[in-house]
């Protein structure tokens, strides 16, 4: 038994790149017996068919920049003890503010 021909309008599968799956799609565009353009059914953007194909996963060149940095870097000493963080001057503020009532007027809490 034959397949049935790909009609437009009818449900097929494909990648879409906005959901990042592979969904069902409508067809909306055909050149003789071969499907086009489809649109997804659940976000329903248009895009050229796939044939439901994922595409090919891109490598991060972050990756090899970040191995090169660390080889660049010197182990710290047995004994040393990491240097302390600074406090965020944004972070001190709202410490300030959080425990003495100042919302950044400066004229301090209103008295009864």
């Amino acid at each position: 038994m034959e397949p049935r021909r790909v009609r437009l309008g009818d449900v097929i599968d494909d990648y879409c790149a906005r959901c990042r799956l592979i969904m069902n799609h409508g067809v909306v565009g055909m050149v003789g017996d071969e499907v086009k353009k489809v649109r997804c059914n659940t976000c329903l953007s248009e895009h050229l068919f796939r044939r439901g194909e994922l595409p090919a996963r891109r490598k991060k060149e972050t990756s090899k920049l970040f191995d090169e940095v660390l080889k660049g870097l010197q182990k710290p000493e047995e004994g040393a003890s990491p240097p302390p963080k600074p406090e965020q001057a944004q972070r001190r503020l709202y410490t300030i503010q959080r425990t003495t009532g100042l919302k950044g007027s400066g004229k301090g809490p209103k008295k009864p």
